[in-house]
């Protein structure tokens, strides 16, 4: 049972951090129809801005709330310089255009930082928790903590701010929101703002457990992605439970079949959805009237 324990209280550690990863690609789908394979590196640069600010003097919690503005800014300037003047164009050529903003934001990242790995301090000290026989740390208690805040905040934009209903307005159908009177660039730029600062707060989070470094993204959004998918893709509630699935999936394949076959858990996902439910778990089907 400690085992069990063990391993559940890892992988949803773990997927949480994927569920706030596919909370980012949720966002900007549904406002923009994009899916931005570039969402890991934002988990990256927050991680990594993060440390080194800490390692300039500055302290963590102000180095946290530096990196996870200047991740927004990244984010936002993702839409201005690349997928805004790319508008109109196929979904193959953005989501080309992501990849490649992936890559570009990878090598800028190893000349400014380093390619070495790097870790934070815990936030609450680094000695474990004994629950049932299993060891659980306080920073694993911070990220579930942090995700669930995440949700929360986001659950009340949405629900109880009249922008956040102009969002949901873009994302339901933006010509429509356009002919209401609803300015449907700003609200697309603003999504791509808040999924950078999401995956920042993402890396923040959990670089105490993980450790960071300049290629970290690249796994981070396929798993994020494999995550979104399984939910239902566009689907906020669906993205949470499918990033706390593939990472209860991570943990127990590791745990009782092989540690090789972690990172393949996210693939498998993948391929399961596409030929067993293509619409995810919280999908819906869409009809289209012609």
């Amino acid at each position: 049972m400690a085992e069990f324990l063990q391993f559940a209280f890892s992988g949803l550690t773990v997927g949480a951090v994927y569920a706030l990863v596919a909370l980012g690609f949720t966002l900007i789908y549904n406002a923009s129809d994009v899916i931005n394979f570039a969402q890991g590196e934002f988990v990256m640069l927050g991680g990594m801005a993060t440390v080194f600010l800490s390692l300039a003097g500055v302290p963590v919690p102000l180095a946290a709330l530096i990196a996870v503005a200047a991740t927004t800014v990244v984010g936002l300037g993702l839409y201005k310089l690349a997928i805004d003047p790319a508008r109109g164009a196929s979904a193959v050529t953005l989501i080309i255009i992501t990849i490649g903003a992936s890559i570009f934001l990878r090598g800028v990242a190893s000349i400014v930082f380093d390619k070495r790995f790097h870790s934070l301090p815990h936030w609450f000290g680094d000695r474990p928790l004994t629950v049932a026989g299993a060891s659980v740390l306080p920073q694993s208690l911070v990220v579930l903590a942090g995700a669930l805040v995440v949700v929360v905040l986001l659950w009340a934009f949405f629900e109880r701010t009249l922008f956040g209903k102009a969002v949901l307005a873009t994302a339901a159908n933006r010509v429509a929101a356009k002919l209401s009177g609803i300015d449907t660039g700003f609200v697309v730029g603003f999504s791509f703002a808040v999924s950078a600062a999401i995956g920042a707060v993402a890396g923040v989070l959990v670089t105490p457990i993980t450790l960071t470094s300049f290629d970290v993204g690249t796994l981070l959004a396929l798993k994020g992605f494999a995550a979104a998918m399984l939910g239902g893709m566009g689907h906020p509630v669906g993205a949470v439970v499918g990033g706390l699935v593939v990472g209860l999936l991570e943990a127990f394949g590791a745990g009782y079949i092989s540690s090789q076959y972690k990172d393949a858990m996210a693939f498998i996902v993948i391929l399961a959805v596409l030929f067993a439910m293509p619409n995810g778990l919280f999908g819906r089907t869409r009809i289209e009237r012609v």
